[in-house]
């Protein structure tokens, strides 16, 4: 490909996010079974793909522009600024709106993995803080976290289309949980899992979800 695209070529910080975000994730996500350990490595080569797209080479433009036409005489490595046409201007709303979603999702991923860690030192069934409002904060915050850099602010085709595919991972991994729950907690869980919503809070608790995120927040 001749053209020269802005926002690529940089390798080795792609390597540098790449092992970070990856490293974070196998540290509070922590697989055991091997169910975890597959939906792992889906979203292992969602980081992947995304940060060598966003830093490296941008096979997505590429593809685009060599095989559906894309225009070539403004292409930019993100993906929204060269679809709308809106260069530098674009990347920046997309960042800007997309790395809110993603410190959102994080927010409620480590504020969920405390309130779990906790109760399973305590041997007792959370269902406060964030678990008030969702049976499965984690994976509500990892959705939000991969929906807001893969989708929002750095969509890749790769991305966009691992993303439903994590997704249907997590729903099936938070159903196979569920049982092991139930068959500790009995009762007590049957009535939690009838009041509360599994991933997405009700319409009129987000404020107070999103409230309980803070990880100052001892709820």
């Amino acid at each position: 490909m001749e053209q020269n695209i802005a926002h690529s070529g940089a390798w080795a910080l792609a390597i540098i996010m790449i092992v970070v975000i990856s490293w974070l994730f196998y540290r509070y996500l922590a697989p055991k079974s091997w169910h975890e350990w597959a939906n792992a490595g889906v979203v292992q080569a969602f980081i992947i793909a995304l940060y060598a797209e966003m830093y490296g080479f941008p096979l997505s433009i590429y593809l685009l522009s060599r095989f559906f036409g894309l225009d070539r005489d403004n292409l930019n490595a993100s993906l929204w600024s060269t679809l709308l046409g809106m260069g530098e201007t674009g990347m920046i709303i997309s960042m800007i709106v997309g790395y809110a979603f993603v410190l959102l999702g994080i927010g409620i991923f480590f504020q969920g993995w405390r309130q779990v860690h906790r109760s399973r030192q305590q041997n007792t069934l959370v269902t406060d803080g964030l678990y008030r409002y969702v049976r499965h904060p984690q994976y509500t915050g990892l959705f939000i976290a991969l929906f807001g850099e893969g989708v929002v602010h750095w969509p890749t085709l790769f991305s966009v289309g691992l993303f439903p595919v994590i997704v249907f991972a997590y729903v099936m991994l938070a159903r196979k949980e569920e049982r092991q729950v139930l068959a500790e907690f009995g009762d007590a869980y049957r009535d939690y899992q009838q009041r509360v919503p599994m991933f997405i809070p009700r319409r009129e608790q987000w404020r107070e979800f999103i409230g309980s995120s803070n990880l100052n927040s001892d709820e």
